[in-house]
């Protein structure tokens, strides 16, 4: 059996100030989803869905698309305006995508078979793509999804606030996410989420959190476009920002009894750049993995 990586590449990258999803970071100016297809295909994943703004196709090809089409097979969905149902009305001034929901949504024509969903601007780590890739060959048709957690300490930046979905679980099953967006690590090496104001809530340094690196069967498509459509006629018409978030949906369908989420632990190290000051962090990683024989000496050969 094979497997479909999906690639949520179309957001904004506001807080980095710049397109971080075509930044190259590795030592020959590798992007970090170059990372996660590499380590994906090793794993057995044979299909790669792009998510991107429309006008992205030809950079992500040069970048990396046409070299991974001689392995595996490939495709790119546009996250757009246009896949919003007609019933909404698209508020003027509105120029941000309607969120990781959506940017799964939009690949429902393309994606056939068990498939794993993750953000461009992270890396999730070697071990962490056979751990899903093998999940997901166990996963039942229906109702079944998994996730990889990660520990929040080793999640959180120095730079800055991030948000994360907090999860809880109960014998290796999810029972929780909450979506955390203001999370901050202070000074003291405490954990807190500052949303409500200074000094905020200490949160649990080795809680698993969600970096939305997910596991589905095509069957969630329609759990996915069912709460889409509800998310949008909840909206005010002014939402210029709102955002349809995965954590909030997997907890929602969890809660209604209609999905169970099996979380999947792994010693794979993950980091990212949310932040410009994050860069150069990132940058001595990478050279790191590529020194030590994880990588060869450049993903482009």
């Amino acid at each position: 059996m094979g497997a479909t990586l999906l690639i949520m590449a179309a957001g904004m990258g506001s807080r980095y100030g710049g397109n971080k999803q075509v930044d190259g970071l590795g030592p020959n100016g590798e992007i970090l989803m170059e990372y996660s297809i590499h380590d994906a295909i090793r794993a057995g994943f044979d299909h790669v869905v792009f998510v991107i703004k429309p006008g992205m196709q030809e950079l992500i090809a040069s970048i990396c698309g046409d070299r991974i089409a001689k392995k595996v097979k490939v495709d790119y969905v546009f996250q757009d305006f246009s896949s919003v149902p007609s019933f909404y009305h698209i508020p003027e001034g509105r120029t941000k995508p309607f969120g990781t929901v959506h940017a799964v949504l939009v690949a429902k024509d393309v994606v056939k078979q068990p498939f794993a969903v993750l953000n461009a601007d992270d890396y999730y780590g070697v071990s962490a793509f056979k751990t899903m890739y093998d999940e997901l060959q166990s996963l039942k048709p229906e109702g079944e999804a998994a996730m990889v957690g990660y520990e929040l300490r080793n999640t959180v930046s120095k730079n800055g606030t991030v948000s994360r979905g907090v999860c809880m679980e109960e014998n290796g099953k999810l029972t929780k996410v909450v979506e955390t967006l203001k999370i901050k690590l202070c000074e003291n090496g405490e954990i807190r989420d500052i949303d409500a104001g200074e000094p905020g809530t200490l949160l649990d340094p080795v809680a698993p959190v969600s970096m939305n690196f997910w596991g589905f069967t095509p069957w969630v498509f329609g759990q996915l476009q069912a709460y889409f459509e509800n998310f949008l006629k909840g909206l005010a018409p002014d939402a210029i920002k709102a955002e349809c978030l995965l954590p909030v949906f997997v907890d929602e369908l969890m809660h209604a009894g209609k999905m169970t989420v099996s979380v999947l632990h792994t010693d794979a190290q993950w980091f990212g750049v949310t932040y410009k000051e994050d860069k150069p962090t990132v940058q001595a990683d990478l050279r790191a993995l590529h020194d030590s024989g994880v990588y060869p000496a450049s993903l482009h050969a």
